[in-house]
């Protein structure tokens, strides 16, 4: 897959971005790996993330790919401020997440992030929405539960808005409205989310997030972009491989057609 967009996660929540980017960018290929059999990324150590994150990229460059996207909030704080890896361009959600969350705030100067207890502990998001604008304000809340309720399809369900209850009842409290959504599981549960928080609430996510920032590569000439007649393709890897996990990808990525997923040993 010579000029892909290699793309990774800790499981199959970087879907909801692969989805995002194949529709704004219909000419380019991807190569997605979700690493599933290691999942989740979020109660583990910054060393093992980092490990699990360097095998990655070295398997997605070995695809001959033009660009790399960690689409894992988890895994971004560990690779935080390093721009490529090997001479391929490197993508994370921190910086450019914090930027889209400043700018949809406006004069309010309070953001709230979810995230993963590895994101949550790390302080990324905190400490870089603080360095682009010292005023703000930000409430950091640890969601643990959010990644197996969408790994196991449970989403609309009473079960899963129950859960969001209870961890958004300080965001509920002080009525913020712009929030982070700090993992990339958590856009399958914006229903969910919007009926804790309500209907007017803006939510930061991290497929539009990184599609701004994959056409700012293209339009610089950083990345070259595909051209419009090539025959595009989207492969989907993972490191496990189960009925469940490949319908619950055929729901993630509908109407993008995937194929079956393929599954790989690191």
């Amino acid at each position: 897959m010579s000029g892909s967009i290699g793309i990774f996660d800790s499981g199959l929540g970087g879907l909801t971005v692969l989805k995002v980017l194949a529709e704004k960018f219909p000419q380019e290929s991807f190569c997605y790996l979700g690493d599933i059999a290691r999942l989740p990324y979020g109660n583990k150590s910054p060393e093992t993330i980092r490990k699990y994150g360097l095998q990655i990229l070295k398997f997605l460059k070995a695809q001959d790919v033009k660009a790399l996207i960690i689409a894992c909030n988890s895994a971004s704080t560990v690779f935080l401020g390093e721009e490529d890896f090997d001479g391929i361009p490197l993508l994370n959600v921190i910086v450019p997440g914090s930027r889209a969350a400043l700018a949809a705030a406006g004069r309010d100067k309070r953001i709230a992030v979810l995230g993963t207890s590895a994101t949550v502990r790390s302080g990324a998001y905190a400490t870089t929405l603080k360095g682009l604008d010292p005023l703000v304000e930000v409430i950091e809340t640890a969601c643990p539960l959010f990644v197996p309720l969408v790994e196991e399809g449970v989403v609309g369900d009473l079960i899963t808005e129950l859960v969001a209850l209870r961890y958004l009842q300080k965001i509920k409290q002080e009525n913020i409205k712009t929030v982070i959504l700090g993992c990339t599981h958590y856009p399958v549960l914006r229903g969910d989310l919007r009926k804790v928080l309500g209907p007017e609430v803006r939510l930061v996510e991290s497929g539009e997030v990184l599609a701004a920032e994959l056409r700012e590569l293209f339009q610089n000439g950083t990345v070259p972009a595909s051209s419009l007649g090539n025959t595009r393709q989207i492969r989907v890897c993972i490191t496990d491989l189960t009925d469940h996990f490949e319908r619950l990808a055929t729901q993630l990525m509908d109407p993008e057609p995937i194929g079956r997923l393929e599954k790989v040993v690191l």
